[in-house]
């Protein structure tokens, strides 16, 4: 069974930073996708950065962009999220995840339209004073 597994998640005050690790259970290779979603209390997913394998194009939501920057390395097989500025509506418990499919659309184009793909448990964000 494929697994993602977080970590990185905590308490900060707003302005501070955080970064957010994910490692897969199989390369981060083999995915042709694979980001970043969050989930606050009482509302829906939201996908908010991700990359395309096939072109390495990036996608933020636009409340983040500026102060998040996705990463990967390929040799640590690991997906990263650094989030500077944090603030307190970037609370929720963030998810990464991870999708096979072949499509000539970017991840940007799915993360729009509610599609995420398989994610993992979770690793708590806080943002507060």
């Amino acid at each position: 069974q494929v697994q993602l597994v977080e970590s990185g998640g905590g308490l900060v005050p707003p302005g501070g930073s955080l970064r957010l690790s994910c490692t897969p259970s199989r390369s981060i290779l083999d995915y042709d996708y694979i980001g970043w979603i969050r989930q606050a209390p009482g509302k829906e997913r939201e996908g908010i950065s991700c990359i395309t394998k096939s072109d390495g194009s990036i996608y933020y939501i636009d409340s983040v962009k500026g102060r998040f920057t996705i990463s990967r390395d390929n040799a640590k097989n690991t997906v990263y999220l650094q989030m500077n500025n944090l603030k307190p509506e970037d609370t929720a418990n963030y998810y990464c995840a991870a999708e096979i499919r072949y499509s000539p659309y970017t991840c940007g184009w799915f993360y729009e339209r509610g599609v995420f793909g398989f994610s993992g448990q979770g690793t708590q964000v806080t943002v507060s004073s």
